[in-house]
């Protein structure tokens, strides 16, 4: 096994999650998504998850963060995107979806047609071919996971932290009819539960950027890999223009962190280095978000409407105007003072709202990608 360099690991707890899953979701796991899912949660599990995300970042603001403030962040890093996705899975999936990551976009391209095929570029990029064993770490509500078992006909397990994600994902594996060819398993990809050397392949999008350091799971991502086989990963990283001691670069990373439930963003130049210290033998790396591209990866989070490809686009892109997020921001608020949702709800949206704003304003000022693409063989023996 490749070394964790001095990574702290979370005690995992199936059970405990697994109960407070059941208190907090009820039975809104078989709702349809969106606001139907948020209406189904238990207000009380819902105000214990909020306080326990967002005292990460409450009061935290970038003029007088402290290397302790990350470090907290760090050593509950699981706990922090359980709770991460505990709230933000049913606004995810009715703002944008059932693959939560990025991608590039061509002219005439449809909007899921651009997140199928970024998609399928991941899994050329690595080799996946029909009858692999196949690992995605991370796989949310398994979107990506679905879409690549029926690109490639390869076997998929999605390994993921949250229950709730892991009840969705699963739900649609079976309304798809692939029950057969996808499993999603429960885990904290720093301490994976696979024997050595289990899978012929693994990939990642825009997962393991909740890890408290790279190279622990990219490390782990090595022991469960078999010798020759392929990891190939969309990294979230800060360009290596980013300076921490930049007040607005600072305000900028905060703001993506916050609002995506991550503990601890690095630079291109560290991803590159947890690659090579985790053990793999570097086969591609590449920053995406700077191919010559006609429209920006982050036309849909800016709501650029000026960029849409099909009027089936604006469904998506309308709710991520300012004037979308603003409506978002009122419902939210209405259901909450009526009972309708749970507390909390509003300061949710409005955080994914504020991470949303870190993220253009990174790209805009070229000190943040989200599809930092690194490819990786585990040497044969």
């Amino acid at each position: 096994m490749a070394p964790s360099k001095n990574v702290s690991l979370e005690q995992e707890d199936h059970a405990r999650d697994a109960a407070f899953m059941k208190a907090l979701h009820g039975k809104s796991s078989e709702a349809t998504g969106g606001f139907s899912a948020i209406m189904g949660k238990n207000k009380e599990a819902q105000k214990l998850a909020v306080d326990e995300y967002f005292k990460h970042f409450d009061n935290k603001r970038a003029e007088t963060e402290t290397d302790a403030d990350r470090e907290m962040r760090t050593k509950e890093y699981a706990t922090l995107t359980r709770h991460y996705y505990n709230l933000a899975t049913d606004l995810y999936e009715y703002g944008w979806g059932q693959s939560f990551h990025f991608c590039r976009y061509s002219v005439g391209e449809p909007f899921y047609q651009a997140i199928a095929r970024h998609e399928h570029y991941l899994a050329m990029k690595v080799g996946i071919q029909a009858g692999m064993k196949v690992l995605d770490v991370g796989c949310g509500v398994g979107g990506p996971a679905r879409e690549i078992a029926k690109f490639t006909d390869a076997h998929i397990t999605g390994l993921n932290n949250n229950d709730y994600q892991i009840e969705r994902a699963t739900r649609y594996a079976a309304k798809e009819g692939l029950s057969n060819q996808l499993k999603f398993v429960k885990g904290d990809f720093m301490q994976m539960s696979f024997p050595d050397e289990s899978f012929d392949a693994v990939y990642a999008i825009e997962a393991t950027v909740h890890a408290p350091k790279l190279v622990g799971v990219y490390s782990e991502i090595y022991r469960a890999l078999k010798p020759g086989g392929v990891f190939g990963v969309y990294e979230w990283l800060m360009t290596d223009n980013y300076d921490n001691n930049n007040l607005e670069h600072r305000d900028i990373r905060l703001a993506i962190e916050e609002g995506n439930g991550i503990s601890n963003m690095v630079t291109i130049s560290e991803g590159l280095q947890a690659m090579k210290d985790a053990g793999f033998e570097l086969l591609h790396h590449e920053d995406l978000a700077r191919r010559p591209d006609p429209i920006p990866w982050y036309w849909g989070i800016a709501g650029e409407t000026k960029y849409m490809q099909s009027y089936w686009d604006l469904f998506t892109v309308l709710r991520m105007t300012h004037t979308g997020r603003r409506a978002v921001h009122v419902f939210t608020g209405l259901l909450e003072t009526i009972g309708l949702a749970p507390k909390g709800t509003k300061k949710t949206a409005d955080s994914l709202a504020k991470g949303a704003d870190g993220l253009v304003a990174g790209a805009k000022k070229d000190l943040f990608t989200p599809m930092y693409l690194m490819v990786g063989r585990k040497p044969a023996n």
